[in-house]
């Protein structure tokens, strides 16, 4: 049944995502978070003056800059001044997140249009360096957040995530075969032009990206196979993980009320949104109860939907919970994967933590666009035990 407030989007836009240290390393967060605003704003047909409200998810310590969502909205996004902005931090779910605000934002009528996605720099993360106290002299210990650790865990994502993958049965060939078929699925898209639609062309000195720079084409089971694990992981290695990456991401959302009284034509609508929560060391499966809760709440059965995404945080991630979703029953979770992350995941793409979640959502209408429509689910983990989902559909 339809109402006014239902969510429609209207337009996506992301810039490749690069390698770190890569082809994007000379712009910073902010710079790559305008483009990617002022893209979308320009897909979407509208008056940019529309919009009226901003909302971006930032992964890694707020691009190290006082509100980072302001600067790029003020830097070149094209947006009016007087639009409010907000940033969200829930680490890999915060491009995610960030549409799922926004969703809330037109459902509650406190707006009709809104921009909403993420971005981060990780080649730009700085060091470090505690402020000292006092006069006594001492040695200073200078960190790297790039680590991803915390004062109350002092274990490895990468280690427990292996750990809870072994625990159900998924051993470190499948995570490997798992990585594998996540670039063959992206270079199979990538000569299709599937990445067209949602990516753009970034400028960089007086070059153009156009690409995503982390895919590799001479990927094998014997290279991964020869991998060390990481972090005292049992399985996770440089190979069934994705680098580190910077890129942005973006989309348009506008009520059914402003899209149909301007007879546009919306590209998808999002049937519902859920964050769920559970123990620091949950993250491999909170995707899966982000599905179920997601799914729940709009009554709508997992056989309907047509495609899955969700972002390979690792290749565990996946794997354990699309295992989950199928109640242990591999049977059922081999027929999940057959329709997850249909054009690669993040092992191949790469993961940019503030704009994945928005990533996601964007290669989901993709794919459903050109099925020719259908239900799709995204959900994505991060920090500690968080974890997003999105449905949604395209007529």
């Amino acid at each position: 049944m339809s109402s006014d407030r239902d969510v429609m989007m209207l337009s996506m836009a992301r810039t490749p995502f690069g390698r770190f240290g890569g082809a994007l390393k000379s712009l910073s967060a902010i710079q790559l978070g305008a483009l990617a605003m002022a893209e979308a704003s320009l897909r979407s047909n509208i008056e940019s003056s529309d919009i009226q409200f901003v909302c971006a998810g930032i992964g890694m310590i707020g691009a190290n800059v006082l509100t980072a969502t302001r600067q790029a909205l003020l830097l070149g996004s094209g947006l009016l001044e007087t639009v409010p902005s907000m940033g969200v931090d829930r680490a890999c779910c915060s491009g995610m997140t960030a549409i799922g605000m926004g969703m809330r934002e037109l459902q509650s009528g406190e707006a009709d249009v809104v921009l909403c996605g993420g971005f981060e720099s990780l080649s730009n993360t700085p060091f470090l360096w505690p402020r000292q106290r006092g006069i006594r002299p001492g040695s200073v210990e200078v960190s790297d957040p790039l680590l991803l650790r915390a004062d109350f865990l002092d274990t490895a994502i990468a280690r427990y995530t292996g750990e809870e993958a072994v625990r159900v049965g998924i051993d470190r060939t499948e995570q490997d075969e798992w990585a594998l078929r996540s670039h063959g699925r992206y270079f199979a898209a990538e000569r299709e032009g599937y990445f067209d639609t949602e990516r753009f062309a970034v400028s960089v000195d007086e070059d153009s990206v156009t690409t995503d720079e982390s895919p590799r084409p001479d990927i094998q089971m014997e290279k991964l196979a020869k991998l060390k694990t990481v972090y005292s992981s049992p399985t996770v290695t440089p190979g069934n993980a994705p680098g580190l990456n910077d890129g942005a991401a973006f989309c348009v959302l506008a009520t059914r009320r402003y899209v149909e009284s301007r007879g546009l034509k919306p590209i998808a609508t999002l049937r519902g949104y859920v964050q769920v929560a559970g123990s620091a060391t949950s993250g491999s499966y909170t995707p899966a109860v982000g599905i179920k809760k997601v799914l729940g709440k709009a009554d709508t059965p997992l056989e309907t939907i047509d495609r899955i995404e969700i972002n390979e945080a690792f290749a565990a991630t996946p794997l354990v919970s699309t295992l989950l979703l199928a109640d242990q029953d591999m049977t059922k979770a081999r027929a999940l994967r057959e329709k997850t992350n249909m054009a690669g995941g993040a092992v191949a793409i790469g993961h940019p933590l503030g704009a994945s979640g928005a990533r996601l959502i964007m290669t989901l209408v993709n794919g459903l666009t050109r099925r020719g429509g259908g239900k799709g689910v995204a959900a994505i983990c991060g920090g500690y035990g968080q974890g997003d989902a999105v449905l949604l559909e395209v007529a």
